[in-house]
């Protein structure tokens, strides 16, 4: 279904029958769409009603441009909106990746409005790269090491021109089998259908690539999705404050290679790793760390570690996900 607010008119997965009971909401990450949740809905027990959005540039919602200098809050404000026009009483909310900043933002914003947070494998209170320690402290004041200028030039030419193939280890199809997965999984054409929804350019993904002074020579800049992730742009270091604190689930894939204590999309570790030259010895991000370091602040969380598993636990170890999820929706 298509829910038109004062901001855009965004897109709506449901499941056909399931009206009543509970809602759950499900924000879906990077370069993906709604549809990734498509089975997780589906399993969810009798009792709950299952929505799942898609943010604004994915999928079939508006391609509303993004504001980057507001960090993810174009994303929060425009659920926080869904959730008014659903006329929907306190919300679970599950976030994958970048939607885990989402729903983190949504959580800080409005606390009364979350009955429950799921965090699947989120991206850091801190950002995306450009910190160090688990306090998140900017390496560089302009975020340097961070931004749309660290997304690979080949990979958003492929993604804008709908490549389906696997002929390159930069097409969307390669980059889902060896980042948001471990292992093969089934319906593959049908998710890399999915992050193909995602619009190219500077007011959505990556955004505007800005330079620096400081290695590796690239910072956040003000517009696009990349940079909303940019830590001088995204930074959650006060959610032990909220008041009230709902429960949160953490789950998270052992072998995940895109959020990690040494990402493979970090280019503080790339260049301690010699694939970025010129580093001057920046440590990577510990997007772990920081995460568990702002939840034991915070206070009410339980971290579920699934082994043999990467990026995408709902998709690789589904069985495991619904289980954890079902539990964690029941006690809250």
């Amino acid at each position: 279904m298509r829910i038109t607010t004062s901001r855009l008119t965004q897109n709506v997965l449901t499941v056909e029958g399931r009206t009543i009971g509970e809602p759950v909401l499900f924000v879906h990450g990077n370069v993906s769409s709604a549809a990734f949740w498509r089975d997780a809905m589906a399993a969810l027990p009798e009792g709950y009603r299952p929505l799942a959005v898609d943010l604004r540039g994915f999928g079939d919602t508006d391609p509303a441009p993004v504001d980057a200098t507001r960090g993810l809050r174009d994303y929060s404000d425009d659920v926080l909106e869904l959730i008014a026009a659903l006329e929907l009483d306190r919300v679970h909310l599950v976030g994958w990746s970048m939607g885990g900043g989402v729903v983190l933002q949504v959580l800080r914003d409005r606390p009364a409005l979350v009955r429950s947070l799921t965090l699947v494998n989120p991206v850091s209170p801190y950002g995306y790269g450009g910190t160090e320690g688990l306090s998140g402290r900017l390496t560089h004041p302009d975020g340097a090491g961070a931004g749309a200028g660290a997304a690979n030039p080949d990979f958003v030419a492929r993604l804008k021109a709908g490549d389906l193939s696997a002929e390159s280890p930069t097409s969307p199809r390669s980059v889902f089998r060896s980042s948001y997965v471990k292992n093969e999984v089934p319906d593959e054409d049908f998710y890399v259908r999915a992050m193909l929804t995602t619009r190219v350019g500077e007011a959505h993904y990556p955004g505007d690539a800005v330079t620096s002074d400081a290695w590796p020579g690239l910072a956040p800049g003000k517009s696009g999705v990349l940079n909303a992730l940019g830590p001088t742009r995204f930074r959650l270091d006060d959610l032990h404050e909220i008041e009230p604190k709902p429960p949160v689930l953490w789950i998270r894939g052992a072998d995940d290679v895109i959020v990690s204590d040494a990402s493979l999309f970090d280019l503080a570790h790339l260049g301690a790793l010699g694939v970025v030259p010129g580093s001057p010895g920046t440590p990577a991000q510990p997007m772990v760390g920081q995460t568990r370091a702002v939840l034991e602040r915070y206070g009410p969380y339980r971290e579920a570690v699934l082994d043999d598993c990467g990026h995408s636990p709902h998709l690789e170890r589904p069985e495991d996900f619904q289980r954890l999820l079902a539990e964690h929706l029941r006690e809250a």
